[in-house]
Parts: structure tokens; sequence; C-alpha cells
């Protein structure tokens, strides 16, 4: 199991950024794919970002072209750049890996877009 703790979300106006950081607890993280996901209040957890151990990236449409998700191995963290953020993008933003069982989840960290 890897510990995940998610941080850098807040609360931002339509069109703003932020940045997500997602600490894993374990060097093992260079070895794993890993994701973004997130929940909004009644509705199931989706994977909106997603990086392969050699970089190769995949998105949601819904946030294609807007969110940019990176990692550094020597850190043990990944992060998520989310640009043009919009009331639909309000939710909690939780990391995992994206192959297997996933690990426990963590807190993960909450995103609002309002004006």
């Amino acid at each position: 199991q890897v510990q995940f703790v998610e941080s850098g979300g807040g609360l931002v106006q339509p069109g703003g950024s932020l940045t997500l950081s997602c600490a894993a607890s374990r060097s093992v993280f260079s070895f794993l794919a890993m994701g973004w996901y997130r929940q909004a209040p009644g509705k199931q957890r989706d994977l909106v970002a997603s990086m392969s151990t050699d970089g190769r990236t995949n998105y949601a449409d819904s946030v294609k072209g807007r969110f940019t998700i990176s990692r550094d191995n020597a850190k043990n963290t990944l992060y998520l750049q989310m640009n043009s953020l919009n009331p639909d993008d309000t939710a909690t933003y939780y990391c995992n890996h994206i192959i297997g069982i996933p690990s426990t989840w963590g807190q993960g960290t909450q995103v609002t877009i309002s004006s």
C-alpha cells in the first residue's frame, strides 16, 4: 500500500487556475502509473488525468486542453495544473495509481469554482 496526501485546493473564480499536489509515501511511486480523480457531491469518482511511468498522458474530454498532469519521481509527487477553471470543475480531487486495486484513498483536496 502507498499513502497519498493531496493538497493545493481552494476557492477560485471562474477562469482562474490552481495547481494540485499529491505526495506519495513510498519511493515505489516512480514505478506506478498515476492518476488524478475527482468526485462532485452525489456523483461517482471519475478519472480526469493520468500519467504512465514513461510520461504518457491521458485526459478526460472535459478537461483536455485545460489541465496538465506531471510528476516528479525524485520527490514522489504528482501534480495537476488546472487552468480556465469553471464551476463544473468543483469537486474533491484525489490521486491514486490507475492499475490494479487502488491504495486507500487519501482525504483529497477540495476545489471550488465560484464567483
